[in-house]
């Protein structure tokens, strides 16, 4: 590792781990917050066109953005000036570089691609952040992590230069069975994958690493569970978008957001839900502006205090995205939204062999329910029921239908609730 990109990690890594101590209460936390907005609006109302107009403006009248507006002012969008197009094209040659900038792209789950800007220092500050919280000894100890996932991005292959930090990707496009040898071999001490990955791993006895931390997709409790009972090691979250680094459970198990380095907003998408989606402003961007974005995501608020005494926000589950609420016709003629949350927890309270399953509305009232093989017809019914009982009870109907057999992708982000049916 360069002598620059060692300081500028050890540099981020120190600052995360002060921050974790100083900032021990709310109300410190809010007199940060304000600090670093008031900073970071001022440098964006110079450095980025599409800010300019607020320029001395308070915060709060930031307009809230999403990829949409992201991706229609991507050039006023980051210092460079560069075009959405330059970007794709570049990525579409294989370069991760354009303009001595730091391009990349998001896997495209909800359809639509989201592309990031980033500099050589804002990746080193991710790295050492993302260290402090995770392994909070990095600098000290020494420690083989293995990452299992769909791609290595420039981002991710800053870590596996530095000394301490022994780090072996793990290609999730082959499959687990191609490598599980060589990942027996390496003996991480660390592993990041996603739950469906985590969990077959366990159940074939080959997750040794004591760290675990789940990443990339929403961790079920059914998945969370039996990984954690084939391993006897706890299961840890790490919340990563293209838009940043935004939570990571702290030793306890809680998740944590990182509020040291993005400030969150929170609005309620779906009514009769304690589901929020998130708006961040990353406090680490400079060369792409990362404020008041509205993320996709929904999740569920822990407003109690965890073991670990952090001030930072924790998180009780993040239960999937906005546009995979089921919308369903209710008797008025109009339609409702039905959250993830609620039609997942319909099917695992309806039978206790059931483990494994995709709810996907595929119409106007039409659910097709997938079940493994080894789910008997007795149970698939009863799952089928406890939907239609909770759908009855909202006013609302759908017709269900139960096909058995699931195809693992690893290539794909798992979403057990969906909606591919768009109105």
């Amino acid at each position: 590792m360069r002598a620059e990109a060692i300081v500028a990690v050890g540099q981020a890594y120190l600052r995360a781990r002060w921050r974790a101590l100083t900032l021990r209460n709310r109300k410190s936390l809010k007199a940060y917050h304000e600090r670093e907005l008031h900073r970071l609006t001022r440098q964006a109302s110079r450095e980025l066109s599409f800010y300019t107009p607020y320029s001395g403006a308070d915060f709060s009248t930031f307009p809230v953005i999403d990829k949409k507006v992201l991706l229609e002012n991507f050039s006023r969008l980051n210092r460079g000036g560069l075009s959405l197009e330059s970007v794709r094209e570049a990525l579409a040659h294989g370069e991760e570089r354009l303009a001595g900038r730091i391009i990349g792209m998001s896997t495209g789950t909800s359809g639509n691609r989201g592309y990031y800007v980033i500099t050589e220092r804002e990746r080193f500050t991710w790295l050492g952040t993302i260290l402090a919280k995770a392994l909070p000894y990095a600098l000290w100890r020494s420690h083989r992590v293995a990452l299992a996932l769909p791609a290595l991005s420039d981002l991710y292959r800053a870590a596996s230069i530095g000394s301490r930090i022994q780090l072996r990707f793990f290609d999730l496009a082959l499959g687990p069975e191609s490598w599980m040898d060589a990942l027996t071999a390496f003996a991480p001490d660390t592993l990041v994958a996603p739950p469906k990955v985590l969990r077959f791993l366990a159940e074939q006895g080959r997750l040794k690493a004591p760290r675990l931390f789940s990443s990339a997709e929403v961790l079920d409790d059914i998945d969370k569970r039996i990984i954690e009972d084939a391993t006897g090691f706890r299961v840890r979250q790490i919340y990563m978008a293209t838009e940043g680094l935004f939570a990571v459970s702290c030793p306890f198990g809680t998740l944590h957001l990182a509020e040291d380095v993005v400030h969150f907003e929170f609005e309620r998408s779906i009514t009769d839900s304690a589901l929020v989606s998130p708006i961040v402003t990353d406090f680490t961007r400079r060369e792409q502006g990362m404020i008041r974005y509205r993320m996709n995501d929904l999740f569920e608020l822990d407003h109690g205090r965890c073991p670990c005494q952090s001030a930072f926000q924790a998180v009780l589950r993040i239960d999937g995205r906005c546009d995979d609420a089921f919308l369903l016709a209710d008797r008025s003629g109009g339609r409702q939204l039905v959250s993830p949350d609620v039609l997942r927890n319909a099917i695992v309270r309806s039978d206790p062999t059931i483990d494994d399953f995709r709810l996907i509305q595929t119409g106007p009232e039409d659910v097709v329910l997938q079940l493994s093989d080894a789910i008997a017809a007795t149970a698939a019914r009863k799952a089928v029921l406890e939907v239609e009982t909770m759908l009855k009870r909202r006013g609302l109907t759908a017709n269900i239908t139960v096909r058995h057999g699931i195809v693992a992708d690893y290539t794909r982000k798992l979403r057990r609730v969906r909606r591919d049916w768009r109105a």
